[in-house]
């Protein structure tokens, strides 16, 4: 059957905004469920959930990317759909944006085919996707086979430990932050392949914006996230009271 890039692309565009709306919607109940206290014991499922949509987001957005108009050719698509795993084809996606950007198919990425400058960015990009997204992409298939708690290896004869500590610790503020860099680290590649003069004016800009994230990823005090939502509801019905008291009909 003929492809048909644009047809293929609007459907991974209608795809990712359902994804998007799940993923709003998941992450207003969580929210609503941490200021509340979780009375029903239902935030572990709504991040667990979360987590499995951002990964689906993260390979829809490859998706989307792999099919832009004038972006990569069907060979560089091949290329980097014939990686077996997501995570790799997010790595050679990467890689293929520098090559098709500056004329290199064959030559080593290094600061003397790229440039100093171009070779910073692109460490930067595989030091996103290695240190803070892998386990977000790799922990997609493992909670789609029913491994909530317990992260199994290939074989299914042991728990993964290190994926086991990852996918407990983390939260509704880490993983947001992480939905967030991986729309970053998408953009910037978008703009090389693109649009290579929009990156050479955005890539800072979009480069501060994914560091910020990281920082914040290091660095946001979730014990702090948490008090302000249950804070904020605590206020939110105490003015509802008042209001009540005084006979004031609250807004529907």
């Amino acid at each position: 059957m003929k492809r048909n890039p644009s047809k293929l692309y609007s459907q991974h565009v209608a795809n990712l905004r359902e994804l998007q709306v799940a993923l709003d919607n998941i992450a207003r109940l969580a929210k609503a469920c941490i200021a509340s206290s979780d009375p029903q014991k239902s935030l572990r499922t709504l991040l667990r959930t979360y987590s499995f949509l951002i990964g689906a987001w993260a390979e829809c957005r490859l998706k989307k990317l792999l099919n832009e108009e004038f972006g990569f050719s069907d060979a560089e698509r091949a290329q980097i759909e014939e990686k077996s795993t997501q995570f790799d084809q997010w790595k050679e996606a990467i890689d293929c944006a520098f090559r098709k950007h500056h004329s290199l198919p064959k030559a080593r990425l290094n600061e003397q085919t790229l440039g100093v400058s171009h070779a910073a960015r692109r460490s930067a990009l595989r030091n996103v996707l290695d240190n803070e997204l892998k386990i977000i992409i790799e922990i997609r298939n493992k909670l789609a086979h029913g491994q909530w708690i317990y992260p199994f290896n290939n074989a299914g004869t042991k728990v993964e430990n290190d994926k086991y500590q990852l996918i407990n610790k983390e939260n509704l503020l880490s993983l947001r932050f992480k939905l967030a860099l991986i729309g970053h680290l998408a953009d910037a590649v978008h703009e090389l392949v693109v649009s290579p003069a929009t990156f050479e004016r955005d890539f800072d800009t979009h480069f501060r914006h994914l560091n910020q994230v990281r920082v914040n990823l290091q660095k946001k005090d979730y014990a702090k996230y948490e008090s302000s939502l249950i804070e904020s509801r605590k206020k939110a019905r105490e003015r509802q009271k008042a209001s009540f008291s005084a006979g004031v009909t609250p807004p529907a």
